[in-house]
C-alpha cells in the first residue's frame, strides 16, 4: 500500500461521483424544502459545486444545532443539504479507498460489514482465548473524555497532511476540518466527515498499541476500547502507557471511568455485559425499556397510544436484546404491558411464537 494517497482532487471532479453522492445523502431522509429544492435543477447545481471547488471557491454554510437524548444529551451540528454532499463525496472518494484499508481489523466503528454485534463477537472470543490460556487475567476497560470536542483540529490536519499528496487536496481537507470551526478542539458529531477523521485520529493509538506495545487482543468501537491482559501489573502498566500516549501525541485523556479489573466481572461493551460463556443486557437498556412500558400503559389507560410506534421501537429492543441471554426478560416485559392483546400482530414473527 503506497505511503501517500496519490488521487489528486481533480480526479474526482466527475459529475457521476457528485450524482452518487447525492443519491446516497437524500436516502433515507424526510422530503425537506432544501431537499425538494436542490432537485428541482439537480444537474445545474452539481455541476455548480463541481466548479466551485475546481476553482477553490467553494464554502461551507451555517451550522443547524440540535439536541439528542439517548444515550445521552449531545448537540449535533448539521450542515446544509449541499455541504453533506460534499462530505458524502469526500468519503467515498478519498477516505475510504485509502484510509479504511490502514485500520487495524479489530476497529469497529463505522465500517462497512463491522459494527457493534461485530465487535461483542469478537470480545468474546478474545476473552474465551485468555480464558483458556491463562484461566484468571484482566480487562483494561478506557474511554476518551468527550473524545469528539477535544480532538485537536491542528494535531488532525497534520495527520491528514502525512497522508495526502495532493496540495489541492489537502487545501479542500483542511476547509472541511476547520470552516465554521471557531476553536482550535473539536469535529462536530454530526458531520459525516467527523466519524472518519475520528477513525483516522484514533488509528495512532490503534498503531500503538499494536505495533509498539504487541498487544495482541485489543478491541476499538470509536472512543471506547478494550485490552485484555495476563496480569494486572500488566494492565496498571498499559494503562499508564496508554494515558502517556494519547496526552503527548493526540492531546486527549481517558475518562474517569476508565479501569482494569478481573475477567469474572465481565465487561461492559457496545451496549452488553459480556463474559467468557455469556452476554447480558445493559442495566441501563433493561431500565429504560421498563421505564417505557410504564409510559405506554399509561397513555393506552388515556387512550393516546400510537401502536405503531410501540411497535417500532419494541422491535427495536427485542431486536437488540436477542443477541444477549434474556428470553425470560423479554417475555417478562412483554407480560407487564396492559395492551399486549393489542400488538401482538405487530410483533416480529418469532417473538409472537415465543408469547405464545
Amino acid at each position: 500500500m503506497p505511503k501517500t494517497l496519490k488521487l489528486k482532487l481533480e480526479d474526482r471532479l466527475e459529475y457521476i461521483n457528485f450524482y452518487e453522492a447525492f443519491q446516497r445523502t437524500k436516502k433515507n431522509k424526510p422530503r425537506r424544502k432544501e431537499i425538494y429544492k436542490f432537485e428541482l435543477d439537480l444537474e445545474t447545481n452539481l455541476y455548480t459545486l463541481i466548479q466551485k471547488i475546481k476553482t477553490g471557491k467553494y464554502h461551507f454554510g451555517k451550522y443547524r444545532e440540535f439536541l439528542v437524548y439517548e444515550p445521552k444529551i449531545r448537540t449535533i451540528r448539521a450542515l446544509p443539504f449541499q455541504d453533506r454532499i460534499i462530505h458524502q463525496w469526500y468519503v467515498e472518494e478519498f477516505i475510504k479507498p485509502y484510509f479504511l484499508p490502514r485500520f487495524i481489523k479489530d476497529s469497529y466503528a463505522c465500517i462497512e460489514g463491522k459494527g457493534t454485534h461485530k465487535a461483542v463477537e469478537q470480545i468474546e472470543r478474545y476473552m474465551r482465548s485468555m480464558k483458556r490460556k491463562y484461566k484468571e487475567y484482566y480487562i483494561l476497560k478506557c474511554d476518551i473524555k468527550k473524545f469528539f470536542n477535544s480532538i485537536d483540529l491542528e494535531i488532525l490536519e497534520n495527520l491528514m497532511k502525512r497522508y495526502i499528496h495532493d496540495p489541492q487536496l489537502q487545501m479542500f481537507t483542511n476547509k472541511i476540518i476547520y470552516e465554521n470551526s471557531y476553536e482550535t478542539v473539536g469535529i462536530p458529531i454530526g458531520n459525516y466527515t467527523s466519524q472518519f477523521f475520528a477513525n483516522i485520529y484514533l488509528n495512532e493509538l490503534d498503531q500503538y498499541i499494536k505495533q509498539e506495545c504487541h498487544i495482541k487482543y485489543y478491541i476499538r468501537y470509536m472512543d471506547d476500547f478494550i485490552l485484555l491482559l495476563p496480569t494486572k501489573n500488566e494492565a496498571k502498566a498499559m494503562y499508564q502507557k496508554i494515558e502517556y500516549f494519547l496526552k503527548k501525541e493526540l492531546n486527549l485523556s481517558l475518562n474517569e471511568k476508565s479501569r482494569f479489573f478481573p475477567n469474572a466481572l465481565g465487561v461492559d461493551f457496545c451496549g452488553y455485559h459480556i463474559y467468557e460463556t455469556h452476554r447480558l443486557l445493559r442495566k441501563r437498556s433493561i431500565t429504560k425499556m421498563k421505564k417505557q412500558i410504564k409510559y405506554w400503559n399509561w397513555l393506552y389507560h388515556q387512550e393516546n397510544l400510537d401502536y405503531n410506534k410501540a411497535q417500532m421501537s419494541w422491535n427495536c429492543w427485542i431486536a437488540h436484546s436477542t443477541h444477549a441471554s434474556c428470553h425470560t426478560l423479554q417475555q417478562k416485559l412483554y407480560d407487564q404491558m396492559d395492551f399486549r392483546e393489542k400488538i401482538n400482530q405487530y410483533l416480529p414473527t418469532q417473538q409472537i411464537e415465543k408469547n405464545n
